[in-house]
Order: structure tokens, then sequence, then C-alpha cells
């Protein structure tokens, strides 16, 4: 064979093995490029999976602020409403015992008062022997008005009239003192009168303000319900 033959043939191998080689690289350069798309997606997706999750986690943290923040500002207004409410009913009792007080100065109608609530609290211990307790200074009413709530309480009762000793040495708090401070801690009683069996086991309560006491527990439904009314 002749040098330009052989030297022809080394020529297409050569060409042959760039092409090849060529043809090689080229491919292995789409598949790389094609795998960093795929690679380059996934984590794009991973990022942009990251970030709604993030987005997601706060947006639920300031919902539950808000939320918490509603409910706070809920609970100030509601505790609001229920001290104004409370402040109200106070003011009503206030004025109620206020009134209250007054009533012991009309002689007249406070004497036909005490003489009821003896009886009243005689048909409701039904004891034989009874200590009525009083203020010091409705101690001589109190004493004038014992036999005839006496005999009063035998004919409604139809039983024997009662013994009835009147404490002399343990009295009910004095009135309240004029302008004195509603929230005062300083005992006082408007007027009325305590009364016990002679063992101390039963007693009843049948003081002004006691009466008042009961009256505002039963009708405070009723009171709120008209506080709300007029909110």
């Amino acid at each position: 064979m002749k040098d330009a033959d052989v030297s022809r043939q080394i020529q297409q191998m050569i060409r042959f093995i760039r092409q090849e080689a060529e043809e090689k690289a080229n491919e292995i350069s789409v598949a790389a490029e094609e795998e960093f798309n795929i690679e380059k997606l996934e984590i794009l997706e991973a990022e942009k999976k990251k970030i709604k999750q993030e987005y997601e986690r706060k947006a639920k943290q300031i919902d539950v602020r808000r939320k918490i923040e509603y409910s706070t500002q809920l609970n100030a207004s509601r505790i609001k409403v229920l001290q104004a409410q409370d402040d109200a009913v106070n003011s009503m009792k206030d004025a109620a015992r206020t009134g209250l007080s007054g009533l012991s100065n009309d002689k007249k109608v406070y004497k036909k008062l005490v003489r009821d609530m003896i009886i009243q609290g005689l048909l409701r211990l039904r004891e034989p022997s009874v200590l009525i307790r009083c203020r010091e200074s409705d101690r001589k009413l109190v004493e004038s008005l014992i036999e005839e709530a006496k005999k009063e309480y035998s004919e409604k009762a139809n039983v024997q009239a009662p013994k009835i000793t009147l404490d002399d040495r343990v009295y009910l708090p004095p009135p309240p003192k004029k302008n004195a401070a509603t929230d005062s801690h300083e005992p006082f009683c408007s007027g009325g009168i305590v009364l016990a069996s002679e063992d101390g086991k039963i007693v009843l309560e049948n003081t002004l303000d006691a009466r008042l006491d009961v009256i505002f527990r039963q009708k405070l439904p009723e009171i709120r319900k008209m506080l709300l009314a007029g909110a």
C-alpha cells in the first residue's frame, strides 16, 4: 500500500474518531443540561414550597394574634360593662339604703314597722322563748311594743304567748353616719331587729338592711336586664 493511501486512511480514522468524540461530547452536554434543568426545577419547587409554608405559618400566627387581641378586647369590654352594671346596682342600693335610714325618723311609721317585724319574726320562729336584739337607740321603742306583739302573735298562731327577752348587753350597730363613705367598713344598722331562739341555734335577721339585701338578690336579674336594655 502506498504511503498516500495509508495517510488517507489514517485521516479518515481521525475524522471518524473526532466525529464520534464530538457527538459523545454533545450527548453528554445535552444530558448535563437536562439534568441541570431538572435539578434547577426541583430546587425551585422546593424553595417555592418553603416560601409557601413560611407564608402559611406567618399567616396563622397573625390570625391567632388577631383572635387573641379580639378576645382580649372583647373580655375587657365585657368587664367594663359588668363593672358599670355593678356600679349602677351599688348606687341604686346605696340610694335605697339612704332612704331606709330615714325611716326611723318618722316615729309613727317606724313604730308600726318594728311592731310588724317582731310579729313576723315570732311567726317564723315559733319558739316558746325568744331573744330580741335591737339598736340601742331603739331599745325603749322595742320594749314598749313587746307585750302588744306577743298578744297579736298568740292570737294569729293560736298558741300561748312566748317569753320574750330584750337583750340589754349586746346591741345592733348604730344608724349609718351622715355623709359617710358608701364603701366604709364601719358596721351600721338602718333599723329593725334580730330574733333568736333561747339556745341561740336559730337566728332570724329581720333588719331593714337584711331585707334590702334579700330584695336586691331577688331583683338583681331583673335590674341587670333593665340596665342592659337602657345601655
